[in-house]
């Protein structure tokens, strides 16, 4: 029988072992994480990238299961224009203005870019539709850069756990690309968003079955046995 963790200390942040061992303990479950949308090629990833804000994954899959088919490259959806993308994705939230960042954004591809999407912040944040945390997205998943995208689920775990605390996305952002250990940074970003997507989640973390549970420092865990993770 593994003895008992010792609690976390309250208000304290992570310290740099610490950290190693949260990373640690989530690649153990998951050695490969990628993205949730379904996508074939950089250009339907920022697609569904956009879609997404505000709106979840699974709904975001289905709209595009009818979308790609008809309209998957820059010129496909500039042909297709706003007025005829609205239909697919109408049961996404904000789909009025997605289409129309969509349709201009692709536009955009084509007269600077070659139909090709861009491989940096500063060209990619110039398109519609697409801030910091998209072009985080891209450059992370299709890319393979360390980038970071913190998005409502990271800034959760991260202000939570103790990892990088911080009262808007971007001062987590940065803390987090201080404090992540370069062997975990490429995957960090999909580590976080599951985990609060499926354990730390806002309204009734599963705190029982948290692999990181002793590691934390939330103040009100949901009660429960801890999870043996030795």
């Amino acid at each position: 029988m593994s003895p008992a963790p010792k609690p976390a200390r309250r208000g304290r942040n992570l310290s740099p072992a610490e950290v190693h061992e949260l990373f640690a303990r989530l690649k153990e479950l998951d050695p490969k994480p990628t993205t949730e949308l379904a996508y074939s090629t950089p250009f339907e990833l920022l697609v569904a990238v956009i879609l997404s804000a505000q709106a979840t994954d699974v709904g975001v899959n289905k709209a595009t299961r009818r979308l790609f088919p008809v309209a998957n490259t820059p010129a496909q959806l500039v042909a297709l224009g706003v007025q005829g993308l609205r239909p697919y994705i109408s049961t996404i939230g904000l789909y009025n203005a997605k289409a129309a960042n969509v349709v201009a954004m692709s536009q955009l591809l084509l007269d600077l870019h070659g139909g090709e999407v861009p491989r940096t912040r500063e060209a990619l944040e110039a398109l519609p539709g697409v801030g910091r945390k998209t072009a985080n997205v891209v450059l992370n998943t299709a890319f393979g850069e360390p980038t970071i995208a913190v998005d409502t689920h990271i800034f959760r775990v991260s202000n939570r756990t103790g990892l990088a605390r911080g009262t808007n996305v971007r001062a987590v952002e940065e803390r987090l690309l201080k404090v992540v250990p370069d062997e975990y940074r490429q995957d960090a970003h999909h580590w976080l968003i599951l985990h609060g997507r499926y354990t730390c989640k806002a309204r009734k973390p599963d705190c029982p079955r948290c692999v990181i549970r002793d590691l934390c420092r939330f103040p009100d865990k949901t009660p429960g046995n801890a999870m043996d993770v030795t």
